[in-house]
């Protein structure tokens, strides 16, 4: 896999340790930038979402397929000597290390910061785990789902009267991989100053914290707990799904302009703008029942294309309730170019997501499907370590590579 030389990050090296979503998202969006993305992976079975099936696709895990586009793999078996040589060799030749194991595993090993740091002072160590590597709660295991309910988010996620819900995707993890691309830029500009690496510690449960934003800032002025509310909004007025004759839709009016605009372009009521109950938003909050109730007997009446066609024209923000699939397959979604078709070793033609990063002068790069176990190895060893053919059949009959 050729790296193109004309990117933001074109010339940096990643050593990719990191295994399921959180670390694998940071570094995919990275080489989406042009790095230089060095996957290293378990000989016998290599990232743990290679086995998260079904679906699959020529035997490869939609999981991975998700979180690993324009990586190269290869497998080392860092459990024994040989192993870690290797990887302190290819530290020596990188600019980064991210992993995400719970803490002790890359101790065990000697490969922990405090150990590679004066081994490699230009090495940026990003780690990621559940509680941070400082914390009480440091040698726990965390998963999304969980620390969504520790830091509060499934309390105000669900119907009013309904139990607490989380959210189906890996909300913290996908958040976590935007702090530590973040985080990793930041320390790559700063080592451009310095010369020198630093020690990134990055913790699952503190961006669940950080992800409350508005809504933790409300218990902390208030001293109030949020409510679960469904689908409705606290203080946007109406903000919600409705149904029309042919399918559920949903609108969000955000501020009384809009509100004025729906009333007079959209359910033709100009005096629900200008009269009590509805004409402010503290009347709308005080009458939501009613109001909606009033707004599901009118959107009751038409189509659901007939109204969007209203909303569209009206300026107003509305939108379908989509599947996937429609999502998916969307005209809007095709002209954005955010599905992708590729060439795929043992799959043939699959189609992935792309990256929604759109650059004048420095695309992201043309995506390459994500890497079969240790695909990369050899062209890896030789390329960038010098190994010769000898050196690397050796290491493989000594099983500490693929």
């Amino acid at each position: 896999m050729g790296i193109e030389l004309d990117k933001p990050l074109s010339g940096v090296r990643i050593l990719d340790f990191s295994r399921v979503l959180a670390g694998p998202l940071a570094t995919q969006q990275m080489s989406d930038l042009g790095a230089d993305v060095i996957k290293i992976e378990h000989p016998e079975h290599g990232d743990d979402t290679r086995g998260m099936k079904p679906p699959e696709i020529g035997g490869e895990s939609h999981f991975f397929l998700a979180a690993n586009r324009n990586k190269r793999s290869v497998t080392v078996d860092f459990t024994k000597p040989e192993g870690m040589a290797l990887v302190h060799e290819l530290a020596g030749k990188c600019d980064v290390l991210i992993e995400n194991y719970r803490k002790g595993v890359m101790s065990r090993r000697g490969l922990e910061y405090e150990s590679m740091k004066d081994r490699h002072p230009h090495l940026i160590y990003c780690s990621i785990s559940a509680y941070g590597r400082e914390s009480p709660l440091a040698d726990l295991a965390g998963f999304d789902p969980v620390l969504q309910a520790e830091a509060g988010l499934m309390s105000f996620c669900g119907e009013k009267d309904g139990n607490p819900l989380r959210h189906p995707l890996s909300i913290i993890d996908t958040y976590t991989s935007l702090y530590a691309t973040q985080a990793i830029m930041a320390a790559i500009m700063m080592k451009q100053r310095t010369g020198r690496g630093q020690f990134i510690d990055l913790a699952l449960y503190d961006v669940a914290i950080t992800v409350l934003t508005n809504v933790g800032l409300g218990y902390l002025v208030s001293g109030k707990n949020p409510v679960r509310r469904g689908n409705e909004h606290p203080t946007s007025i109406p903000n919600g799904l409705f149904h029309s004759k042919t399918g559920p839709f949903y609108i969000a009016l955000g501020n009384p302009r809009l509100w004025k605009m729906f009333c007079n372009g959209v359910i033709d009521k100009p005096e629900w703008a200008l009269e009590p109950p509805y004409a402010t938003r503290e009347g709308r909050q005080e009458n939501r029942a009613a109001l909606y109730a009033q707004l599901g007997e009118i959107f009751a009446t038409n189509t659901r294309e007939h109204w969007l066609e209203k909303l569209v024209a009206a300026g107003v923000p509305g939108g379908a309730v989509r599947e996937v699939s429609e999502a998916l397959e969307a005209p809007e979604t095709a002209a954005r170019g955010m599905v992708v078709s590729l060439p795929h070793p043992t799959a043939g033609d699959i189609r992935l997501i792309a990256s929604p990063l759109k650059f004048s002068e420095t695309p992201v790069i043309n995506p390459v499907a994500p890497p079969l176990l240790g695909q990369h190895t050899e062209e890896v060893l030789a390329g960038i370590l010098g190994k010769n053919a000898a050196e690397i059949d050796e290491l493989r009959r000594k099983r500490i590579i693929r």
